[in-house]
């Protein structure tokens, strides 16, 4: 497919679809998206690229004109190919009408094996921190000007496209282990083609596609199994699942992390509200490490993304000065405001990665922390219930707005969690636990009588319908 072809993204808005549409764009194709809903920061994005989007599912916006009017159907204007997002329902009108006119039609992993993928194929997976690697690492393969194509499922602070395609023969990937598709029920990472991995960590995640720890554990296995003979695995070896997956599969790994046995070990973090300084020590040669992001769990994914970085050829003087470049990713302890109070935003939609999360926050802030905290759907089932025991450990409140209903999957039979249900399940082993339903009470409920230090965290892979800026709105004293 030639540059100047049209494709059509159906789930524009996710944001691996934003990123992959947006590289897609930047190479010279026709993109045009459609989606349920639009949410900062990716409806902003794709806005100010100027790339044309629209809300709902309508085959005739699709095609440019009004399809049913036109020979068999099909619209004059359709594209060449349309892009699906994993999301999309089965059922879906601007789906359906792809497959009943033979509109060539593929999920967006499968896309990015095709457009992105280069012969060197570093793919970052993990059960966390694969975003922030992803994005690190590509930063410090751009600042050694080794101009690698890449994608990774975030925007970064510093507004850096989330994917491109250039003219390097390596490349960088988020490997998602959810699945690919409703049709693909594989794991995304399988569509890459990598040569080289980075694995941040091994934690069962996802109940809805993985019902026991053993089959997400499985996906890694397999992934693990292609990852030629020349290839290189780089793996944290903190957590003895995943050392453990890596022996039972028989692969040589490079080792990182806090641990003394680790080839690069990382040490003497100091975290503070302007970031993380910390070292890695390589066999006895050290280099001191400066980061404007915040949160100590971060001195692990650059330890990572230092290692993979190094043993791939870059010199160390390179990584660490981009390494200082890099302020992180939007909604990844963003800071939105902090002026006596702090507004944070993170995508922390699983109890997990909200514990971490607050862990961190904890130990930078000395007043009240304030958790509103909103699961993705796979987190929303009775299945993940247990998973929440101790979660909110380090939140003086946590609050539970009304859940965001968009792209809940309706071949689903399984009941998920309302707002009520799912306090009452924090409730358990964290009391300070509530749910409020309406946004504007919640916004003054959080805001009111708010002290210096205090710090207000939204948690949630949703865009909390303009409470974070309601939130800060009302702290700046605006009406």
């Amino acid at each position: 497919m030639n540059a100047g072809s049209k494709i059509h993204f159906i789930g524009i808005c996710g944001v691996a679809m934003s990123a992959v549409a947006t590289a897609l764009w930047q190479k010279g194709y026709k993109i045009t998206g459609s989606d349920s809903g639009f949410f900062p920061p990716i409806s902003t994005h794709l806005k100010n690229l100027g790339i044309p989007y629209y809300s709902g599912w309508h085959p005739d916006k699709m095609c440019g004109t009004d399809a049913d009017s036109t020979q068999n159907g099909r619209g004059k204007e359709c594209p060449d190919l349309v892009v699906v997002g994993n999301a999309i329902s089965s059922q879906n009108p601007e789906l359906l009408y792809v497959q009943e006119n033979k509109i060539p039609f593929k999920s967006y992993p499968e896309i990015v094996g095709e457009f992105l993928v280069q012969k060197n194929s570093i793919v970052v997976a993990g059960t966390w921190g694969k975003t922030t690697s992803s994005a690190l690492l590509a930063h410090i393969l751009r600042h050694a000007k080794w101009h690698p194509s890449y994608m990774t499922g975030g925007l970064t602070q510093d507004g850096a496209p989330s994917a491109a395609i250039d003219t390097g023969d390596w490349s960088v990937v988020e490997g998602d282990e959810y699945k690919t598709a409703k049709w693909d029920q594989e794991a995304k990472f399988f569509h890459y083609k990598l040569t080289h991995l980075l694995l941040t960590a091994v934690s069962w995640d996802h109940a809805d596609m993985y019902p026991t720890e053993k089959s997400y554990f499985e996906a890694f296995e397999k992934l693990l199994k292609l990852i030629p003979k020349l290839g290189k695995i780089v793996a944290c070896s903190d957590r003895e699942p995943l050392v453990n997956l890596l022996e039972s599969a028989k692969k040589e790994f490079v080792s990182y992390g806090a641990n003394e046995k680790a080839y690069y070990r990382y040490g003497n973090v100091i975290q503070s509200t302007d970031g993380i300084s910390f070292d890695i020590d390589y066999h006895g040669k050290i280099w001191n490490i400066q980061s404007p992001m915040l949160g100590a769990y971060n001195a692990e994914n650059i330890t990572g993304c230092f290692a993979m970085a190094r043993e791939i050829g870059i010199t160390p003087s390179d990584i660490t000065d981009a390494i200082k470049e890099f302020r992180g990713m939007k909604r990844r302890l963003e800071k939105r405001y902090e002026h006596g109070v702090t507004v944070i935003d993170d995508i922390a939609h699983s109890p997990e990665k909200a514990k971490s999360v607050l862990a961190n926050l904890r130990q930078i802030y000395r007043g009240k922390i304030i958790a509103i905290y909103e699961p993705n759907i796979g987190n929303r089932t009775a299945q993940s219930a247990p998973s929440y025991d101790n979660a909110f450990e380090n939140a003086d409140e946590v609050i539970i707005p009304r859940l965001t209903k968009l792209k809940v999957d309706a071949e689903n039979s399984e009941k998920a969690f309302e707002g009520d249900e799912l306090a009452k399940v924090i409730s358990k082993t964290k009391k300070n636990s509530k749910y409020i339903e309406d946004d504007g009470e919640l916004v003054k409920y959080i805001t009111d009588g708010r002290a210096d230090a205090d710090c207000i965290a939204f948690l949630g892979s949703h865009g909390f319908r303009g409470m974070i800026e309601e939130t800060i709105k009302k702290l700046t004293g605006y009406n």
